[in-house]
């Protein structure tokens, strides 16, 4: 007898576990295409990321500058690291562009 209910109550068990899968599956079988138009999470945290750093990067350049700017009229800096400097604020920067260029060189 306990046999028989505890495998009834498996078989109620099973056929609600089907009945919500198909009920959380019935509306992407219908809407294909709103299901499919998620978009990438890998992209949107690359994007919320790279957003990030360039709001911490700008503040940062600008005192970078204004400090080089400052050695530079004391005559106290190399003009090395103001070229080097320069040229890390334009790849930082123009970072988005230069992906882009590079992907569509090699037809990503």
């Amino acid at each position: 007898m306990f046999v028989n209910k505890a495998n009834r109550l498996h078989r109620l068990r099973s056929r609600s576990r089907r009945s919500i899968a198909l009920t959380l599956q019935l509306p992407a079988l219908i809407l294909p295409g709103l299901a499919a138009a998620q978009a990438s999470p890998f992209l949107t945290g690359a994007t919320a990321l790279q957003n990030n750093i360039l709001a911490w990067l700008t503040p940062i350049a600008v005192i970078l500058i204004m400090v080089l700017g400052a050695m530079a009229m004391a005559n106290r800096m190399s003009w090395g690291w103001c070229i080097g400097a320069v040229l890390g604020i334009a790849i930082a920067f123009g970072a988005p562009q230069i992906v882009t260029w590079v992907r569509t060189m090699f037809g990503v």
